[in-house]
């Protein structure tokens, strides 16, 4: 029969492992975050510069 203090440590070594499992799946999901956001505000930013210059479009197409 394993030891009570056995069986804490397998315990404790299970949430180690976990908790690094966690921290590596964090760094992911901010990483790809920060891809998101990233590409958020260079379309914010062409929606703002198409808004302010309406006719630069046609003028683009125009001028090819």
């Amino acid at each position: 029969m394993p030891s009570v203090m056995g069986l804490l440590e397998e315990r404790e070594a299970a949430a180690r492992v976990r908790a690094e499992e966690l921290r590596v799946e964090m760094e992911r999901i901010a990483a790809a975050l920060a891809d998101a956001e990233a590409v958020l505000e260079r379309r914010v930013i062409a929606r703002t510069e198409l808004a302010e210059n309406p006719g630069w479009w046609g003028r683009r197409d125009a001028g090819a």
